[in-house]
Formats: C-alpha cells, structure tokens, sequence
C-alpha cells in the first residue's frame, strides 16, 4: 500500500481536531513523498538524522525543532556550518522532516504527559488527567531520595536536580512534562492539587525553585525534581511511535531518542 507523509501526518493530527499551529509542519522535504520507514524522534539532531539514513527510514517525526529555534526562525544561522552540514545530511539522505509538537498535547489525554507516567508504571495511580499535567497518589508514601532513585533506575537517567527537604515523604505527586516547570504553571498546581511533589521537566530556574526553595526554608512542601526537558519527553515520543506501529504495520517504525545531551562534569 501507497503511504505518503501527508497519509502519516493526517492519522497523527485526528485525535488533535482543528488545531492551527505555526510550528506543527514539514520543515524539510516534501508532504507528497512516499514513506519507506519512518523515525520517531524527540529531537532531530544531527546523529539522530545520521542514524535515521541507516535504518533506511525517510521520514523523521521531531517533537522539537531542527534547527534550535520553537518557531523554526533561521535568520542568522544559514552562514553557519553547522546548520549547512546538518541541512545537507537531510538532503543527500532524502529526509522529511515533520515537526509534531503542539498536536500530541492536545491528544486526550496529552500524549507526552501520558508516555511519561506509562513509563515509570504509574498509570493505575492516577487520580486525573489535567490538560497540562497528569495527577497522581501512590499507594505509599516514599520518601524523596527513594522516589529520585525509582525515577532514574525508571528513565535510565544519571542523575535528577532536585529542590525541597531530603526527609520529606510523599504520596500525592503532579507530573508535567517539558517546559511546563514554570511558575505561572507549576505553583498554582501544586497549590491546588495540595501535592507532596511535583515532577517536571523545565522551567526558570528562578521560579518555581525559588518557591519551592522558601517553602522548605519555612518547613514546607511540596519538594521538585527535575528531570530534563527532552527525559521527561522522549517518553511521549516512543508511545507514538507505538501508535504509527499501530497504524501502519507494514512501514518500518524506529524509535530513536537523541540520548543525554546535557552532562556533569
């Protein structure tokens, strides 16, 4: 069967709706190609592009931008070797390049808030799915450096930064992914939903820290951890992949993570 990159990116968009999206489009190559295999990736870097050309897939899904801007504005880079190099690899490889970022968080419930708790086994504890976060209330309560440590093993993750009491335990714990680490965001969640803990990817490290930095100086909760904007993603990212395997059982489906990008020296 004759399966374009328009067939793929239609089944990807309909549990989204009508959504009007700037940054959810082809960014290289053409809608009208026909799919050979298919990469599933949270970002397009150039080793996951690399790898994408060997396992003979010409279809690469990114959740985040090619070229290091959320709006995928160039101006300024195109003098840059790097980004010619990179958009070279995409040309000779015979890649399409489809940004998939808005409309898995509108998917009910938000995909990538989904893959994360699937991922650390915790969908039979969720209280409820909110747009921006998934709620949950574990059977026991865990103390902080346990749950640190479950999260790692969990993600495959070397370390997490954390803020809040060592000693606290907790039960009832919020889970947002990406760059919903923000204040605005997460201190009126954490407020509402009365949590223990909120696990994040990103965000200001002069907002909700700080809150959750006065907080334990006054002997309250709730503690952060904070996991990474692509670690608290790629989870997404691999449930759909599990989808497109779903749908298309005929085309080569490869999940490729970019790996760790950001390290401790």
């Amino acid at each position: 069967m004759r399966v374009t990159v328009q067939d793929i990116i239609n089944r990807l968009t309909e549990p989204a709706g009508f959504l009007e999206s700037k940054v959810d489009r082809v960014t290289a190559g053409s809608a009208d190609a026909v799919v050979r295999g298919i990469a599933v990736t949270f970002a397009a870097s150039y080793s996951v592009l690399q790898r994408a050309v060997e396992v003979g897939a010409n279809l690469v899904i990114t959740h985040e931008g090619t070229f290091y801007s959320h709006q995928e504005e160039y101006e300024g880079l195109e003098a840059s070797p790097v980004f010619q190099d990179k958009l070279r690899l995409m040309e000779s490889g015979d890649l399409t390049v489809y940004r998939f970022h808005d409309a898995p968080h509108r998917y009910v419930p938000d995909i990538m808030t989904q893959g994360l708790v699937q991922a650390l086994d915790w969908e039979d504890y969720v209280d409820k799915h909110l747009q921006t976060a998934a709620i949950v209330t574990l059977p026991e309560e865990m103390s902080l450096p346990d749950i640190a440590e479950f999260v790692k093993r969990k993600l495959n993750l070397p370390y997490l930064r954390y803020v809040g009491d060592r000693s606290s335990t907790c039960s009832r714990i919020g889970i947002t992914v990406g760059y919903r680490g923000g204040g605005a965001h997460s201190i009126p969640l954490c407020l509402k939903e009365s949590l223990d803990l909120l696990i994040a990817g990103e965000g200001p490290e002069w907002e909700t820290p700080e809150y959750m930095g006065d907080a334990a100086a006054q002997g309250r909760g709730p503690s952060l951890l904070l996991l990474g904007h692509a670690a608290s993603e790629e989870p997404g990212m691999a449930c759909v992949a599990d989808r497109l395997r779903e749908f298309f059982p005929g085309i080569p489906i490869h999940d490729i993570p970019p790996g760790p990008l950001i390290r401790v020296i």
